[in-house]
């Protein structure tokens, strides 16, 4: 098994959308334990998101602004799942208790439930399921080395790396990460 460990990292006016894909922050700090494993059918075994081992009790936030659209028991286990337009949806499971109900707006990391210890994090496009982990925004800016001894720099390359969402900055904590942009 393979943890990647996160550090929650954003603020509430953090999450953004490039084209028509959602940039996610992840809704709790902790470490992916369970990676998303897509299904073969609609009705085959697999995972169906991923999962974040946090601490007992803390607050699992949505991942990006929407409206709940259903915050209720399925099976026994706790679920919210959280609209956003474009016909993408989250879904929050294993919640210990849930603190919206449907039809509430939320906004970024607003609260939606609190952790058993180990959260669900599906994401939905129309009826299929989406790996997480490549919504998970990202830092937008590269390091560029400058000469110290008083040369110009060489001026940059083309631009050629992958658009990343701004709205996730890894080990920065809570509240900072508008101090990390400047």
């Amino acid at each position: 098994m393979v943890a990647i460990s996160l550090g929650l990292g954003a603020d509430r006016a953090a999450a953004a959308w490039i084209g028509d894909v959602p940039c996610l922050v992840l809704p709790v700090s902790g470490d992916i334990v369970e990676q998303f494993v897509e299904p073969q059918c609609p009705y085959c075994a697999g995972r169906r998101g991923i999962v974040i081992s946090s601490a007992r009790g803390a607050s699992v936030g949505a991942a990006a602004p929407g409206t709940v659209s259903f915050a209720g028991a399925v099976a026994g286990t706790l679920y919210v799942v959280v609209a956003h337009g474009g016909g993408w949806r989250t879904t929050y499971g294993g919640l210990a208790s849930i603190r919206v109900r449907a039809g509430e707006r939320v906004g970024v990391l607003e609260t939606v439930g609190v952790s058993t210890g180990r959260v669900h994090l599906g994401v939905r496009q129309g009826g299929d399921y989406v790996d997480p982990l490549p919504l998970l925004g990202r830092p937008a800016v590269r390091a560029r080395l400058v000469p110290a001894d008083g040369r110009a720099a060489r001026a940059p390359a083309a631009d050629t790396r992958r658009r990343h969402c701004p709205s996730w900055l890894v080990g920065v904590p809570r509240g900072a990460a508008g101090a990390a942009r400047r």
